[in-house]
């Protein structure tokens, strides 16, 4: 099962996740999202467990504990929402090209 773990402080490490949830359950999988402008954590991240047993005995001991200074959140993970992928929600995008053109 994925998890989602939110609240990590930004230096938090995919081996620091790792670390934190092994003594829960067997973890296969660790990532931490990053910010790809910067390159800097956006302070989330998701952890893989080989088993559902594990994966919510890791949300009832591990949620709503301190990581470094922060709270953290942890819960199953939702499938990630479809989203036009420019970013235009659903509205046609059309070139400005011939606005000049038309002008002058």
């Amino acid at each position: 099962m994925r998890l989602y773990v939110g609240g990590l402080p930004y230096q938090t490490t995919e081996q620091d996740l790792t670390d934190l949830f092994t003594p829960v359950g067997n973890v296969t999988e660790t990532a931490i999202i990053m910010d790809r402008d910067t390159g800097r954590s956006k302070g989330f991240g998701f952890v893989e467990m080989s088993n559902d047993q594990e994966a919510r005995t890791a949300i009832e001991r591990l949620n709503g504990t301190s990581l470094g200074d922060r709270t953290i959140i942890v819960n199953e993970a939702r499938q990630r929402q479809a989203t036009g992928s420019n970013g235009s929600q659903g509205r046609e995008r059309r070139s400005n090209s011939s606005y000049r053109s038309d002008r002058y």
